[in-house]
């Protein structure tokens, strides 16, 4: 039985190929760039801005950063983790102690 329901499949299976191969022809990717608002906001000074300011803003706008809601400590590693792990941000384990104690010091929850 197997034997001959297996002609039928490779049959039925190769009918189909085609109109897959043809679906995959008509992908095309390209780059596209992305214009980024300039922003003019800065970190504000305190232990650890110019951490925050070397880590952050090569992804971030001080802007975005600072108009996150206020989060306690634990979230801003969370968020700092999210950041290294996640994203793959290039921030040293060193540094991402101090930038959650900036970030806590300026947009801590009370």
């Amino acid at each position: 039985m197997f034997r001959m329901t297996l002609p039928v499949v490779f049959v039925i299976v190769s009918a189909f190929m085609p109109c897959g191969a043809q679906t995959a022809d008509r992908l095309v990717l390209k780059s596209v760039s992305v214009d980024l608002p300039f922003g003019d906001r800065k970190f504000p000074d305190g232990p650890g801005s110019d951490t925050a300011a070397g880590n952050c803003l090569a992804c971030h706008s001080a802007g975005m950063v600072l108009n996150e809601a206020a989060m306690w400590k634990p979230q801003w590693r969370a968020e700092v983790e999210k950041m290294r792990e996640a994203y793959k941000a290039p921030i040293d384990p060193k540094d991402a102690e101090t930038i959650v104690n900036y970030l806590f010091a300026i947009k801590g929850a009370r």
